[in-house]
């Protein structure tokens, strides 16, 4: 949750962001009602406590505002890919074709879970799958522009 705070502040920084946004966003609700709120001046006691050195955490009218001690910006550092299935395209980045179940032990997943997630990535065109069965394996398909790394020149000799 203090994660979910600090980088809903951070993202807004130099603003303020509302107390309902904050508890939408933190507690992954819709309707607020005082026990989220009173949960909100809680959890933002802590993020006070543990960015101390760093930054304060400000009170305005409409909700809280991240503070930087000094004359200091704040830059939020995200995952480059952000979604349900980015453990799984992130597996695949690197070009390999992988199996369903290898994919499964790698992640610590269920075969009937990964497949639905390379099923639903299919559908969405960012992985590709190719052979039958058991021999299925799966990829990100190949980038246009680039070349493959078989076809990479070798280092040229000194």
């Amino acid at each position: 949750m203090l994660f979910a705070l600090a980088r809903a502040l951070a993202e807004a920084w130099p603003e303020d962001v509302s107390r309902d946004a904050l508890i939408a966003r933190t507690f992954r609700t819709k309707h607020a009602d005082e026990s989220h709120r009173a949960r909100l001046r809680v959890e933002v006691g802590r993020l006070r406590a543990l960015l101390g050195p760093l930054a304060g955490v400000s009170a305005t009218k409409p909700g809280f505002k991240l503070v930087p001690h000094g004359a200091r910006e704040v830059v939020v550092l995200a995952r480059p890919v952000e979604e349900p299935h980015a453990m799984v395209l992130a597996f695949l980045a690197d070009g390999e074709s992988w199996s369903s179940s290898a994919l499964a032990i790698a992640l610590d997943a269920s075969q009937r879970t990964m497949q639905r997630a390379l099923d639903s990535l299919a559908e969405a065109g960012k992985v590709q799958s190719f052979g039958r069965g058991r021999a299925r394996r799966w990829m990100t398909p190949p980038m246009p522009g680039f070349t493959t790394t078989l076809l990479l020149p070798a280092p040229l000799p000194e």
